[in-house]
């Protein structure tokens, strides 16, 4: 697939083809420790149910299951590992777990890659209201819109089929199954809870899911929010600068803006890659800590701004620092790897 907004003439085809290799190794390596790290909060949770330890394994839980995203983000690129099954499966019961059909996912995914933030096609601005408030922007830093915004897709395609614009008859297809059998599966849990008299659906999954989904979008929120909406992903996407952890717990999706611009490079070469995009450009990529975006996008709230124009005071940023010409520049796909399908 070639046509998604990124960036021209940064890095060569041939450097691009060593960076886009794949392989099963490091994959493995990074799901055998975020499965890990669940077992073993989940072991930590049962053994202090009931008490005030419950507290710290429940939050971390919750983080855990709700950076399962990013496995599932990964492998609908196929870059997660270089063996597709594994790419499948991985990616399918990571969305299950985090209630975002595998199948779903990966064809809105792409329609995101496809149309970063142009307001009428982006799925991700589509999925979500204008944060045209500060009340409106700290309720979608919540993620309860998310949440309900989840629950009501996979109820909809499963009831009465998915008609998305951007997916083909057959993925169509795809998605309807694909949300019929999670809701079946879902029911049969619950049934299955219901039949034994316990609550560990809740107490495991759904709680600490579903109370940490803030946790997330602390993130999600402006990976892309209050940024220019020019086609070119350099500068349309942000970068962020974190900590090792949370590095580790994205699957270095933090390097968001490398990402973008090249999504065929796999998860575990994106630090090199944002190093070698910074060196070819000869200035840093738009890069923040969370707090940082939030606080910006939250003063200018506060003075009235609405989201388009906190949109327009970056533009303004990029013409101050004499970017604006770069970043207004249109993407020529044909220097890059296409997304992986």
């Amino acid at each position: 697939m070639q046509d998604f907004v990124g960036a021209k003439g940064i890095i060569s085809a041939e450097r691009l083809r060593v960076l886009s290799e794949r392989s099963d190794g490091p994959g493995l390596l990074h799901l055998a420790s975020h499965l890990g790290a669940l077992v073993a909060s989940s072991y930590c949770l049962l053994s202090s149910a009931g008490t005030w330890w419950c507290i710290a394994p429940f939050i971390i839980q919750g983080i855990l299951l709700n950076f399962l995203y990013a496995p599932e983000h990964e492998c609908d690129h196929f870059t997660a590992f270089r063996s597709r099954w594994l790419n499948v499966w991985v990616g399918r019961v990571c969305g299950f777990l985090t209630f975002f059909p595998n199948d779903y996912h990966r064809w809105s995914h792409y329609a995101h890659h496809r149309n970063t933030q142009d307001w009428d096609k982006d799925t991700e601005l589509l999925a979500r209201a204008r944060v045209d408030s500060p009340a409106r922007y700290l309720l979608a830093l919540t993620g309860i819109a998310n949440i309900v915004g989840r629950c009501t897709s996979l109820w909809r395609h499963a009831l009465r089929g998915a008609n998305l614009w951007y997916a083909t008859p057959r993925q169509n297809r795809a998605v309807t199954s694909s949300a019929r059998w999670h809701l079946a599966l879902y029911l049969l849990i619950a049934m299955h809870a219901w039949w034994i008299g316990s609550w560990w659906p809740v107490y495991l999954w759904l709680g600490p899911w579903a109370a940490l989904r803030w946790h997330y979008w602390v993130q999600g929120l402006v990976e892309h929010g209050g940024l220019t909406h020019a086609p070119n992903t350099l500068f349309n996407t942000r970068t962020f600068s974190t900590n090792w952890c949370m590095h580790l717990l994205n699957w270095n999706m933090t390097y968001h803006s490398a990402h973008h611009t090249f999504p065929a490079v796999p998860f575990h070469r994106l630090p090199a890659l944002h190093a070698e995009i910074e060196q070819q450009l000869g200035h840093a990529l738009p890069t923040s800590t969370c707090w940082q975006a939030h606080w910006r996008h939250l003063r200018l709230l506060h003075a009235g701004a609405d989201e388009a124009q906190m949109c327009a005071a970056h533009d303004q940023e990029l013409r101050e620092q004499g970017l604006d010409t770069l970043a207004h520049a249109s993407a020529d796909p044909e220097r890059h790897s296409a997304l992986s399908v």
